[in-house]
């Protein structure tokens, strides 16, 4: 059994089970079974209760246990925690497995676009910090965990190597 988290706020709990293209499933105590048909790796069609739908799979995040779905069109983040996830949750212990990171360097030789963060401003995973130019492209570096910029090493316009300092948390 799990709790599922849809777009952040709608918590449900659900069991399932895909075996053959059978799906069957229990959401908040009840039982629904449909056909499942995987069309490729990031694509499937699922029919449910006299209901069609188009599942792609955008992003997976094995790690975090999230997925970015759209179904029929509409985009369906999914975040799932089962019951290990909820009792490390429930002895404040969720916090642990989250990385340490004390500072971004630069993945490879570029230039400073822009920076989006000042001293002191407060980050959380995946925010932006800055973009770096590099073989013309634009590449947005964003954090890796939550934290505070402790200091930025590098201004707008600076020429960078490959893992030079640019951000300390």
């Amino acid at each position: 059994m799990y709790s599922v988290e849809l777009n952040g706020t709608n918590k449900v709990k659900c069991g399932f089970k895909i075996d053959k293209g059978l799906f069957e499933a229990e959401i908040n105590g009840k039982a629904l079974k449909g056909d499942l048909l995987r069309i490729n790796t990031y694509q499937y069609h699922l029919l449910l209760e006299q209901g069609s739908y188009t599942i792609d799979v955008l992003k997976l995040n094995r790690e975090e246990k999230s997925l970015l779905l759209r179904i029929n069109s509409k985009r369906v983040q999914v975040k799932l925690k089962d019951k290990f996830d909820e009792l490390l949750h429930n002895l404040g212990l969720d916090e642990i497995n989250q990385k340490k990171v004390n500072d971004i360097k630069a993945p490879m030789p570029g230039m400073v676009l822009s920076v989006l963060v000042k001293d002191g401003d407060a980050v959380k995973k995946g925010d932006a910090i800055l973009v770096l130019e590099a073989m013309k492209m634009e590449n947005i570096l964003k954090s890796p965990s939550d934290g505070t910029i402790k200091k930025i090493a590098v201004s707008k316009g600076t020429a960078v190597e490959k893992n030079q300092l640019l951000v300390q948390f």
